[in-house]
């Protein structure tokens, strides 16, 4: 029986990663910047343009979303540390996307290296 690491390290083997130091770059030059990560992790901050597909829901939005199936799109993909996006990656590859990269690292990573984060504004109750 397999792991979920096993999984992830089966998905890392035939994806591609995004260096963090090529990260900027490879979310400017994307046409679409995915967030698999969980509702209430978006909402907590996420990369600038990013659009909220939880892992769970990837291939049905993919599906059902006109803007996201064309499968020449440049995506760049990533999670809170690689796994969830490494997953992903490897499910777009199957469903035919051509420009599918991983964000090595995540979120965690890109927070790290001080790139900016989207952090939506709290209402205020007073």
């Amino acid at each position: 029986m397999k792991s979920a690491h096993d999984l992830v390290a089966a998905a890392k083997q035939r994806i591609e990663e995004v260096a963090l130091a090529h990260a900027e770059q490879a979310v400017r030059d994307a046409d679409l910047v995915l967030d698999v990560r969980e509702p209430d992790e978006y909402a907590a901050g996420h990369l600038p343009g990013a659009v909220s597909v939880p892992r769970g829901l990837l291939e049905f939005k993919l599906s059902g979303t006109p803007g996201m199936t064309p499968r020449d799109l440049k995506v760049v993909v990533y999670c809170k540390s690689g796994g969830r996006a490494a997953l992903a990656a490897a499910s777009m590859q199957d469903m035919g996307y051509l420009h599918v990269v991983s964000l090595a690292g995540g979120f965690d990573g890109w927070l790290s290296a001080g790139y900016p984060v989207t952090r939506p504004e709290q209402p205020s109750f007073d």
